[in-house]
C-alpha cells in the first residue's frame, strides 16, 4: 500500500494511506543504514510503501520509500556535517517573517531563500504582523519588498491577528503541498489556527529577554487544508545552517547573481576581489541590492569546505 508521511518523531511516524486511513508506522532498519548523511531517513511528505504490522492496533511497517521531488534541508543540530531533512516533495514554501516581535534578520530570510533555491522550492515571503508597523517598519517594508519583487520572489504583508491579508494567502495554498517556516514567534501557529480553528494550537508569546519567538512546535507535522491541499507546520528553526553548499556555487542560488556569471572575466569568479567581475559591476551601478551581496559575502564566509 502507498501512503504518506504526516508526522516523523524520530522513532515513529504516523502515515496516510490514498484512502484517507491513518496509522503508526515504524521503519525497517535498512533505511537507517543506505549511507545517507541525514539524520533521519525518513520525512514528512515522503511516499512510502506500507505493509500492515498489527491490525488491531493499527500499526504498519514503512517497507520502501518513493523517489523524492525535492526536498529542504537544515544542518543537523547534533552534527553540523550531516543535514536533518525538513521536509519533502513540497510545491511551496511559505517563509514567514517578522520586522518586530520578534525581528527576521535580511541574513536568515537570504539563508532560508539560498536553501529553497538549491531544492527548486518557489518562496512566498509573507511579513506578518503589519498592524505592529510604525513609520520605521513600513519603510524597511516597502525596501525589502522591491529588493525581493525585483528578484522574482512573492511577498506578502499580512496581520494574522488583524485578518488582514490573510485569504489571500489561503488562497495561495489551494491544491499545493506548502511548507510554512520561520522563527518562532512570527505567527505561523496563528496562521494555522485561522485555517483549523478546531486544532488550537498552542501559540506563545515572545520570549521577553531574548526577543526571540519560544518553541512550541517539536516535529514537523503535515495537515490536510479543508479546501484542498496540504500543509507541514515546522519547529521555529532559529538558524538554519546551509549544507552541502560549496563556496563555489553560492552565487548560483542568488537568482540576481546567476544572470550575470557568465559575464565574469574568470569562470571561478567568486565575486570579490577579481578584475572584470560583472556581479560587482551590477552592485556598483545599483543593478543588485548591496544589502543582498553583503549577505552572499557573509554567508560565503561561513561556508566551511569539506577537506577530503
Amino acid at each position: 500500500m502507498k501512503a504518506t508521511v504526516y508526522k516523523s518523531t524520530g522513532s515513529w511516524y504516523v502515515v496516510k494511506d490514498e484512502k484517507g486511513n491513518q496509522f503508526n508506522a515504524r521503519i525497517l532498519g535498512k533505511f537507517k543504514i543506505d549511507g545517507l548523511t541525514s539524520t533521519n531517513p525518513i520525512a514528512v511528505g515522503d511516499i512510502v510503501n506500507i505493509e500492515m504490522e498489527n491490525e488491531n492496533e493499527g500499526s504498519v511497517t514503512i517497507t520502501e520509500i518513493a523517489d523524492r521531488k525535492n526536498y529542504i534541508t537544515r544542518q543537523s543540530p547534533a552534527n553540523k556535517h550531516h543535514h536533518h531533512i525538513i521536509a519533502s516533495n513540497l510545491d511551496q514554501s511559505l517563509l514567514f517573517a517578522t520586522l518586530k516581535d520578534p525581528k527576521t534578520s535580511q541574513g536568515f530570510i537570504d539563508r532560508f531563500l539560498i536553501s529553497s533555491e538549491a531544492f527548486h522550492i518557489p518562496t512566498i515571503i509573507i511579513f506578518n504582523k503589519s498592524d505592529l508597523y510604525k513609520k520605521k517598519e513600513e519603510e524597511k517594508f516597502e525596501e525589502l519588498n522591491e529588493m525581493y519583487s525585483k528578484i522574482g520572489y512573492s511577498v506578502k504583508k499580512i496581520s494574522v491577528e488583524k485578518g488582514e491579508g490573510v485569504s489571500e494567502i489561503k488562497d495561495l495554498l489551494k491544491d499545493k503541498v506548502s511548507l510554512l517556516s520561520g522563527h518562532s514567534g512570527v505567527g505561523k501557529s496563528s496562521f494555522l489556527n485561522s485555517i483549523f480553528p478546531e486544532m488550537k494550537l498552542k501559540t506563545q508569546d515572545v520570549s521577553g529577554w531574548s526577543g526571540k519567538g519560544m518553541h512550541t512546535t517539536t516535529f514537523a507535522e503535515m495537515f490536510d487544508v479543508p479546501f484542498g491541499g496540504k500543509i507541514i507546520d515546522t519547529p521555529g528553526i532559529r538558524e538554519l545552517g546551509l549544507v552541502d553548499i560549496s563556496k563555489q556555487e553560492l552565487s548560483h542560488y542568488f537568482p540576481e547573481m546567476r544572470l550575470l556569471i557568465n559575464d565574469c572575466q574568470f569562470n571561478n569568479c567568486m565575486h570579490l576581489n577579481e578584475p572584470g567581475c560583472a556581479v560587482k559591476e551590477a552592485v556598483s551601478n545599483g543593478d543588485i541590492a548591496m544589502e543582498r551581496y553583503i549577505s552572499y559575502c557573509n554567508i560565503l564566509e561561513k561556508i566551511e569546505e569539506k577537506k577530503w
